[in-house]
């Protein structure tokens, strides 16, 4: 069995709410994921789902517990490595698209790498493959309040495999979508993580999408199960 690319032991995390002692939002969750596996994280509403990723994704801190990314573990790596390791290792998609508005679709997709140290002509060809390989370079240079809701968010999963992440977050990433347009932009998505053999964890209220991902875990009163 191929070492995880994600890897959560023990992982705790709560919040004080202005009363004594702290929510409890996770209670110790383990989770790993291999190279090549997408995973459908579901869960109530309130459950603590983007807590998880946002821990996953080193944008937040457990409390107790261990993140383990590619083999390398994030305890007490200071703020600079944790980014270091984020940009280059990690890519998010979020329910709504967060582009970039007055940058065209090709810009939203450069401006990751070169913030990563490419060049800007490699960046652009990057930009290129990336959003014909999801239909849209004939939209390469539209800004995106000149896309429609599913074309914005194909920009934003290109925008989000710039760098070649070897672990993908996303939270709700067809939430924001009609039915159709969720289904085709889901395909997508399923179509990038084939061809690059990442690992995806993909948080989504829709049990018709997540059963078509490799497994299925619940997230419920602070701790991940079979589901």
């Amino acid at each position: 069995m191929n070492d995880p690319v994600l890897r959560l032991d023990g992982l705790a995390k709560g919040y004080l709410q202005g009363t004594p002692g702290a929510v409890e939002v996770l209670r110790g969750v383990d989770l790993a994921l291999t190279a090549g596996e997408t995973v459908a994280l579901v869960a109530p509403s309130g459950a603590g789902k983007s807590t998880l990723l946002h821990i996953a994704g080193l944008l937040d801190t457990p409390d107790v517990g261990r993140v383990e990314i590619a083999g390398q573990d994030m305890a007490g790596r200071s703020d600079r490595a944790r980014t270091a390791v984020r940009r280059r290792d990690v890519g998010f998609i979020y329910q709504f698209h967060h582009l970039l508005p007055e940058f065209s679709a090709a810009e939203n997709v450069i401006l990751p790498q070169l913030a990563n140290g490419a060049g800007r002509r490699a960046a652009a060809a990057r930009a290129a493959d990336l959003l014909a390989r999801v239909g849209l370079s004939a939209r390469a240079d539209h800004r995106p309040a000149e896309l429609s809701g599913g074309e914005q968010q194909r920009v934003a999963f290109c925008r989000a495999m710039a760098n070649g992440p070897k672990l993908l977050l996303a939270d709700e990433p067809t939430g924001n979508l009609d039915p159709e347009t969720s289904d085709r932009v889901f395909e997508v998505l399923m179509a990038l993580v084939a061809e690059t053999g990442l690992a995806a964890l993909i948080a989504t209220h829709n049990m018709e999408l997540a059963s078509r991902m490799d497994r299925v875990v619940r997230l419920e009163a602070g701790l991940v199960r079979p589901a």
